[in-house]
């Protein structure tokens, strides 16, 4: 990509591109998808790779980490399969250094993957469940951007797409645990766009409405029927085709201007500003 490196008041580094096609391309990127095995991470792992970044699939279970990677050896881009549980640090710690040993960088990090527990009242709610939803999302999304955060920071350049939730913003009954890990997140994700801009590190996160591997038995429930009823698209998203492009768009140059902020990829079904 043509270039050109300004500074501005307080030493920000800022690559100035030349060429505006170049700076919506994602082709070269090394970027990180935890929970790319199946769902939304999946899909933006192909999306990803079918725009040449080269993609590391982390992935917990093994049999959906194989499934992805050759997907994408059939689009025909590099890509480096990883068996990660994001409840784990050490194994988060791991799956960055072998990104770095293996591509020589990391350029961004998309923090999809989270462990779910069966749906309760906020009455009924256990110390379990909440410690389950913290773990895996709040603690597995910090260890995650604290682990990528020394590589981007020297590299001066940087993309973390973190994963927010509708339901933590309006309070989705039955989901208590899971949407205050939600906004756990969201609220890492501005604390550390505030802190991290000098370093050349935009943080952002998506809120997605998308088809879930649980299929048609996921349609039968109430909350589809609202959220359908509710959306101006009558409509879920599609993983790939729908949510990969934002996800393409947070781990560009395009978006070196945007940071700390949640988008809403849900046709339309919240519509906040």
């Amino acid at each position: 990509m043509n270039e050109t490196w300004t500074y501005t008041e307080g030493d920000y580094p800022l690559r100035t591109p030349t060429d505006a096609t170049a700076m919506h391309t994602v082709r070269d990127k090394v970027v990180i998808i935890t929970g790319s095995g199946r769902g939304v991470g999946r899909g933006m792992a192909l999306h990803l790779a079918k725009g040449g970044a080269k993609v590391v699939v982390a992935e917990w279970k093994s049999d959906l980490l194989e499934s992805t990677i050759a997907d994408i050896d059939a689009i025909g881009t590099e890509c480096l399969g990883l068996v990660t549980n994001i409840m784990q640090r050490d194994d988060i710690d791991a799956m960055v250094e072998a990104t770095v040993e293996r591509f020589g960088r990391v350029d961004a990090l998309i923090n999809n993957a989270q462990t779910f527990r069966p749906l309760a009242d906020l009455a009924t709610v256990t110390e379990d469940d909440l410690d389950i939803f913290y773990s895996s999302g709040v603690k597995g999304t910090l260890w995650a951007m604290q682990a990528v955060y020394p590589h981007m920071a020297a590299q001066r350049w940087g993309r973390i797409v973190n994963f927010a939730s509708s339901m933590g913003i309006t309070g989705g009954k039955g989901f208590a645990a899971y949407n205050a890990s939600k906004e756990g997140v969201r609220a890492l994700t501005r604390t550390a766009a505030r802190e991290w801009a000098m370093d050349g590190i935009v943080v952002n996160a998506i809120a997605p409405a998308a088809a879930t591997h649980k299929g048609a038995s996921a349609q039968e429930s109430e909350g589809y029927r609202q959220f359908i009823e509710s959306c101006p698209m009558r409509r879920q998203g599609d993983p790939e085709w729908d949510i990969g492009p934002l996800a393409w768009f947070l781990c560009s140059d395009a978006c070196r201007y945007v940071t700390g902020h949640t988008f809403m990829a849900d046709g339309g079904a919240f519509m906040w500003a």
